[in-house]
């Protein structure tokens, strides 16, 4: 299934409906070469129809998010970045605090984390959400 069909069916089953605006954010998320900023997509989206406006770009993120069809990263630098996970394999976000490069790493390493921290804690971790910041090798090198 496509991450529009599963964005339209999520949307359906929440009462919402896939209105031009959510369809433009949509495909300018499928346009982005990684992560981008909520203004840079509110740019291209204003390139397609200038009476979008920025809050729906927000509310069409965040509901992005919730269906899990779009990560979000805070690299350090204050904003936050998105990016299109549609229905990609589950992995890491490894996050550079000085560069801002985000790398996607698979979930192993990690998986022994969240069995300790289910284990000892009761705690279920989603690792397919999980971001970890921390230097890149060529800022730690520098």
């Amino acid at each position: 299934m496509s991450c529009e069909q599963l964005f339209f069916r999520k949307l359906r089953e929440r009462g919402f409906r896939l209105t031009p605006q959510r369809e433009m954010v949509l495909l300018v998320m499928h346009q982005l070469e990684g992560f981008g900023t909520a203004e840079e997509i509110y740019g291209r989206v204003q390139e397609l129809n200038s009476a979008v406006d920025i809050s729906t770009i927000y509310r069409t993120l965040d509901l992005l998010q919730e269906f899990s069809l779009v990560v979000s990263v805070a690299p350090g630098e204050g904003q936050r970045r998105y990016k299109l996970e549609g229905v990609h394999e589950p992995h890491l976000h490894l996050v550079c605090r000085s560069c801002g490069q985000v790398l996607d790493v698979e979930l192993l390493p990690a998986e022994p984390l969240a069995a300790f921290l289910q284990k000892e804690y009761g705690f279920q971790v989603r690792l397919e959400h999980l971001s970890i910041p921390g230097l890149c090798q060529a800022c730690a090198a520098g």
